[in-house]
């Protein structure tokens, strides 16, 4: 099982803290946006007299709201064709377990969320990466590069969209690419759409649901996690049309009894939050992707892909090697007592080698903290030890 890049500098984190610096944390996706209150309140005014098990499927009325929901985004689903889990995580696991035997193999263009290569051990499956560069933003690979990929293991193919740790948003033309091949190889398609409210540049988010003549192939991931910035909560869903797939599912749902009682009550309630609160986050992040861009660009030797999804940045620097220079950062630099902690990029790339000169940011903190911890990589590459231009 692979440590988490995005964890595993905890403790060089709080080492540089004891000793009186400040830490800007970039390298998780940990929003500071307040959670909305209506879900807040729904916790507070919680009177039941026992804390119950839900429904292993999770609570009804919670999931016949989740189909209004979805309903705004053009997709038609039941409350049948959901299952709720302890966050996307969960979700991902019942998904992978459900489709997929030990030893099968699952297509991800690289780099990927990190965790995807913990959930793929956890159920006994290999991952098969397909680069995807940074010149291109990380664009979708080319259909050759799927179809070289494919053998008489591959069962399945899982796309962020938008990205994470990219923030690539998947066009329609791209969306439609992976139809042709999920049909032609009678595939599944697991798409993580946690970050569907987070686009762009008027960009908008096209979802797997919306591909036809693949319903029975596509399996929808979701969470609340980012969505109303409840990390917390630990809420997440998996959604198909497949009776066969969520019959098998449900059963691994069944095994964990239900997911947590209070984080249904709170995203329940969140269904309610108003488009002011989305409209007034989406600005927010705007301005947040453009000073991290703008600044990373500005930097000499280092290069940045502007993203139209979701917040995160995967920047290239002039560094040797991503791990050694995160935590570099965190024991032997800062700047006027402030450092900055980023997660390195070679952890989110299933391929030995790759990522060594990039790294992911979060851009998770409000605008003047950014310029602050900007300032602090800039500063740390003007002295790292192992620069390389």
């Amino acid at each position: 099982m692979p440590a988490s890049p995005i964890r595993k500098l905890v403790p060089y984190a709080d080492k540089a803290k004891q000793q009186g610096k400040k830490v800007y944390h970039l390298n998780i996706g940990q929003p500071d946006i307040q959670t909305p209150e209506v879900a807040l309140n729904a916790i507070r005014n919680f009177d039941h007299k026992v804390i119950e098990y839900s429904h292993s499927a999770g609570i009804l009325s919670y999931r016949k709201k989740l189909t209004k929901y979805y309903q705004k985004h053009d997709i038609d689903i039941s409350a049948e064709d959901i299952i709720i889990g302890a966050g996307a995580s969960e979700a991902i696991l019942f998904a992978l377990n459900t489709c997929l035997d030990t030893g099968d193999e699952i297509i991800i263009p690289e780099p990927f969320y990190a965790n995807y290569n913990g959930f793929a051990i956890n159920a006994g499956v290999e991952v098969v990466p397909i680069f995807s560069d940074i010149q291109s933003g990380f664009a979708l690979p080319p259909i050759a590069d799927f179809e070289k990929a494919i053998t008489d293991r591959t069962k399945a193919i899982l796309i962020c969209n938008p990205n994470n740790p990219t923030g690539y948003l998947y066009s329609w033309e791209e969306l439609e690419t992976l139809r042709e091949i999920v049909k032609k190889h009678d595939l599944y398609l697991i798409s993580d759409e946690v970050y569907r409210e987070f686009c762009y540049d008027g960009r908008k988010h096209y979802s797997a649901m919306h591909l036809k003549g693949i319903e029975d192939n596509v399996i929808l991931i979701d969470s609340v996690s980012k969505r109303y910035s409840a990390c917390g909560v630990r809420i997440g869903c998996m959604i198909s049309k497949n009776r066969e797939v969520m019959n098998t599912a449900l059963k691994f749902a069944q095994a964990r009894l239900s997911p947590p009682t209070f984080g249904q009550i709170a995203a329940e309630a969140a269904i309610d939050t108003p488009d002011s609160y989305f409209e007034e986050v989406l600005g927010e992040y705007l301005a947040r992707r453009n000073v991290v861009v703008e600044c990373i660009n500005n930097m000499p030797g280092a290069y940045c892909p502007n993203p139209s999804g979701a917040f995160y940045v995967v920047a290239r620097l002039p560094i040797d090697d991503s791990d050694k220079f995160c935590q570099w950062l965190l024991e032997d630099f800062d700047f006027q007592q402030e450092t900055v902690m980023l997660a390195p990029a070679s952890g989110f790339y299933s391929t030995p080698g790759r990522g060594l000169d990039e790294v992911r940011i979060s851009y998770v903190l409000n605008v003047n903290d950014l310029r602050k911890a900007m300032t602090c990589l800039e500063e740390a590459l003007k002295v790292y030890p192992g620069r390389t231009v």
